[in-house]
């Protein structure tokens, strides 16, 4: 009906700029809400306000005129003019009923759209290090992009999904070498781990593997590998300086060739890790994008070349740094060292020259929201590039927090001490990971509440909006129980009998489906999708307690049918959009 509405009045427009009223370069952005109170209608449109100042006209003038071109539409039976301009719109009661038979005939397809016309968007997120399995903190991310990527999708978009693997830099040199100690020790050495490498368990574990398979091939005495190396911060030392000693040492000692073994074989242990567990959470990817790829084929050095010739390098301290102060970032960055070798950011200069130079119409980069310093400079790399920096859109996610009981579970990588999120899943289950993690706005911080995701009860949502799709598989069972058939055909001539308060609500909340999934999409916001379910699942169930549906009376009986199928599908819809399962008993 918002549809309908919206072409009336452009028609409307269409017949005022023919009359002279409105210029012909006018182009209406129209917006039509639902009104609050029923007394105002059923919708109102504020266009008269927007167009006022353009037509340089009173806006209840305009209004009046507006109301006068607007093509008849035996679906609304009253147009009427408020306040300082707005005009509401009052629909044909028996109308609301055609949104039953839009649902049956459109099944799976209700709600999608086409408003996003096909163009390019690529969605980046997750790109979590690879230097450890993903942790339940990784794992609001990951709903978070997925979903929004799928909802994007849903209203005509056409979705790149991207994994962005950092597999170059000195996070990597440290996995190296901290699974090279672990196989030492393996190998029988005692090794005074470095407080900075990576003490997870899963280290010890790809470290077993490789001494299984090699022996002793890559054993060093472990008083060479300490040998004058400086003290870690356990001792009064330098932490950084301490392992960053221990990887120039594991280079020397083993060669490029056996230090690149280790190197190879964390990568390729814990990117496989990874992948298997975001599949298994319902995350996909068209694109696992390489750090060593820009700089391998010559990426970083292009983009650093177009930076210098456009003017916003220069050198210092025999460092090359990128002037981007003057385009919005708080201060000058480093892209190259003083030892020559570029900066993690360089290759972020090049990822995103490589997505521009790809021709998407949109960049949505998900991040974590620790990164929000981090916006200006990507911003101001766009610029320098010569580029439209409107067309990136950073959405950061906060971390979860998980509570077991009264304790929050600590988490980080390094130490190894945290929960990972094949782990959550194990325990909850993907459905309710995924729904607890979209729940809220991304920005929000969330604590997990790991007791409701597992209960089975109305205070658990998930388990609530399921419930509503396995009560409407529950009713059809009970109809093939009885021996009594659905006739979809006397259910829909019947539609005028679903005249109860609970099944007019169940009308309006339906309607808004399509409206409430292109909102959630374009705003970036799967908690409106969220929230929309939860609120048809409750007139359900509310709906469930107070009637019968298969009543003697047939007419009465199929159009109830009709109506709680017609339920039955958008819960499917948009629980699918989700990647959450549609179980039909619970």
């Amino acid at each position: 009906m918002k549809k309908k509405i919206e072409e009336l009045i452009l028609q409307a427009v269409e017949t005022l700029k023919s009359d002279g009223v409105l210029a012909q370069d006018i182009t209406p952005n129209i917006t039509i809400d639902r009104t609050r109170d029923p007394q105002h209608g059923d919708f109102a449109s504020n266009l008269a306000l927007i167009l006022a100042k353009p037509a340089k006209t009173n806006p209840r003038q305009l209004a009046e005129k507006l109301m006068v071109a607007l093509p008849q539409d035996a679906a609304i039976i009253k147009v009427e003019l408020a306040g300082p301009g707005f005009i509401n719109f009052f629909i044909d009661p028996t109308a609301q009923f055609q949104i039953i038979r839009q649902i049956h005939d459109e099944g799976r397809e209700f709600g999608l759209s086409q408003v996003g016309e096909g163009k390019r968007v690529q969605v980046e997120f997750v790109s979590a290090n690879p230097t450890g399995p993903l942790h339940v903190g990784h794992g609001r991310g990951a709903a978070y992009g997925s979903v929004v990527a799928d909802l994007l999708q849903a209203v005509g978009f056409d979705v790149h999904r991207e994994y962005y693997v950092n597999d170059a830099g000195r996070q990597m040199d440290i996995l190296a070498t901290s699974i090279w100690l672990r196989y030492l020790e393996e190998c029988g050495e005692v090794v005074n781990f470095p407080s900075n490498g990576y003490r997870g368990e899963y280290v010890r574990e790809i470290a077993w593997d490789i001494h299984k398979n090699a022996s002793n091939e890559y054993r060093r005495p472990v008083e060479l590998v300490f040998e004058d190396i400086p003290a870690d911060e356990p001792a009064g030392g330098d932490k950084e300086q301490h392992i960053d000693a221990l990887i120039a040492r594991a280079k020397t000692l083993l060669g490029a060739s056996l230090y690149q073994d280790f190197f190879q074989i964390g990568l390729n242990n814990i990117l496989e890790d990874i992948k298997l567990d975001l599949s298994e959470f319902g995350v996909d990817y068209q694109e696992w994008f390489s750090e060593r790829q820009l700089m391998d084929d010559g990426s970083v050095e292009q983009a650093l070349g177009r930076l210098r010739a456009a003017g916003h390098l220069y050198e210092q301290d025999g460092a090359t740094w990128f002037a981007c102060a003057k385009l919005g970032d708080e201060k000058d960055r480093v892209v190259v060292r003083d030892n020559g070798q570029s900066t993690y950011f360089a290759s972020d200069i090049a990822y995103h020259m490589n997505k521009l130079d790809r021709g998407f119409d949109r960049i949505i980069n998900i991040w974590g929201a620790d990164h929000h310093g981090y916006i200006p400079r990507v911003r101001a790399a766009i610029q320098a590039l010569g580029a439209d920096e409107s067309k990136l859109k950073v959405l950061l996610v906060q971390f979860a927090s998980l509570y077991r009981g009264e304790e929050k579970v600590q988490m980080s990588t390094r130490s190894g001490e945290f929960v990972t999120l094949r782990q959550l899943r194990n325990e909850v289950g993907k459905d309710a990971a995924r729904f607890f993690y979209v729940m809220r706005r991304s920005e929000q911080h969330m604590d997990f509440d790991l007791k409701l995701a597992t209960s089975r009860s109305n205070e658990n949502p998930v388990f609530y909006v399921q419930y509503a799709y396995a009560r409407v598989c529950s009713v059809l069972r009970q109809l093939d129980e009885k021996n009594l058939e659905r006739d979809l055909l006397l259910g829909m001539s019947n539609l005028t009998l679903l005249a109860e308060e609970h099944e007019t609500n169940l009308l309006g909340t339906l309607a808004r489906y399509p409206e409430t999934l292109e909102r959630a999409a374009l705003q970036y916001e799967p908690h409106q999708l969220i929230q929309y379910l939860r609120e048809l699942a409750t007139e359900f169930h509310t709906y469930y307690n107070a009637h019968q549906f298969l009543v003697d009376d047939a007419k009465v009986r199929n159009a109830r049918l009709n109506l709680i199928c017609a339920v039955k599908q958008v819960l499917a819809n948009g629980l699918n959009l989700l990647n959450i399962n549609t179980p039909e008993a619970m």
